[in-house]
């Protein structure tokens, strides 16, 4: 009877194990439809209390996941790329690209804290790091990173870039990784004394932007132009693997639980795709929407969230406007959250 119950346990467990790192049926579980008719760049999550914090046109809007109402909006932020969270301090950070400045939020009451002037044009990604008490925004026209006391509100440093930065993440153990996306390189910076210690080529990879990091396995995962995702090692500083994903990417997530890297393509698709120690497959190509090209993950509940809107056709090309955007149809901003 023993051998039997202890047979019977380990089978549960194995299947429990399979289940969860097996492919699960991905879906668009719902589709939030917000007011607004701007544009969107970054979205970021408090994973604890489900809220995501979503930039779009000149505001980011608070959105509580579970009952899909806003709880709050944070205006006045001219050109809004991303949001940091700083939950220790209370405190929200947003890159505002526009007017070259980051907003600071009460992250309770959403109240406008401070306005912060950056060392650089086109502030985008934007970072908080726990371990240094520091925000980081890389601003995108200028080559480079201003550094930013989170305590204080003030810039205390700014470090030169390579080229021009995209997103970064922090391994929380004093070292920062950005996206260098003209050199197709990635750079590792120190928290401590705020320089830059390496930088290694992802090539094959050409252009890369969204960035995720594997901190148990230290591993890197960066999602490029020319449709690969490329992971390299933190350890040596040297690409191991790339993996095949969608068009016109933008953002990339990963669970560490299951294990999983998801890039987000505005071509439409999201590329699941599963970690088993240095091996990489491409577990399903989801259809999602066109344009839905950034991403963010709550790691608790396993679930994602990609912006969308629906577009009107684009102008005709003119020698001024060789390259014309659709414009946005008013109305359709939603946010798509997808369920394991």
């Amino acid at each position: 009877m023993k051998k039997y119950f202890i047979i019977l346990l380990i089978v549960v467990c194995f299947n429990k194990t399979e289940a969860q790192t097996s492919v699960a049926d991905y879906r668009i579980a719902n589709k939030i439809a917000l007011i607004g008719d701007g544009g969107w760049d970054y979205l970021n999550i408090e994973e604890t209390t489900g809220r995501l914090f979503i930039s779009h046109g000149n505001m980011v809007q608070v959105l509580d996941v579970k009952s899909q109402k806003i709880l709050g909006t944070i205006n006045d932020t001219k050109g809004v790329h991303g949001i940091a969270l700083a939950k220790n301090l209370n405190k929200g950070y947003i890159s505002c690209g526009k007017d070259t400045s980051v907003t600071v939020f009460n992250l309770e009451t959403y109240e406008f804290i401070d306005r912060i002037k950056v060392t650089g044009l086109n502030p985008d990604a934007i970072l908080f790091d726990s371990l240094s008490n520091k925000i980081f925004t890389f601003n995108g026209r200028a080559s480079n990173a201003t550094v930013i006391d989170a305590k204080l509100n003030k810039v205390v440093n700014t470090i030169v870039l390579p080229g021009k930065p995209e997103f970064a993440v922090t391994d929380n153990h004093g070292m920062i990784y950005v996206n260098i996306e003209d050199k197709s390189e990635i750079v590792e910076i120190s928290t401590v004394d705020l320089k830059i210690k390496r930088s290694w080529s992802i090539a094959p990879g050409i252009e890369p932007s969204g960035l995720a990091i594997d901190q148990k396995n230290h591993l890197l995962f960066s999602v490029c132009e020319n449709k690969l995702m490329v992971v390299s090692s933190i350890d040596n500083g040297k690409v191991v693997t790339s993996v095949p994903i969608g068009e016109g990417v933008d953002g990339v997530a990963y669970d560490p639980e299951l294990q999983r890297i998801y890039s987000s393509n505005g071509d439409g698709t999201l590329t699941i795709i599963q970690k088993n120690q240095l091996q990489f497959s491409v577990l399903k190509n989801l259809a999602t929407q066109v344009g839905a090209r950034t991403i963010c993950i709550n790691p608790k509940t396993h679930y994602l969230y990609l912006p969308v809107a629906d577009y009107n056709k684009a102008p005709a090309p003119t020698s001024e406007n060789p390259h014309p955007r659709p414009s946005i149809k008013p109305g359709t901003f939603t946010i798509l959250e997808i369920a394991p």
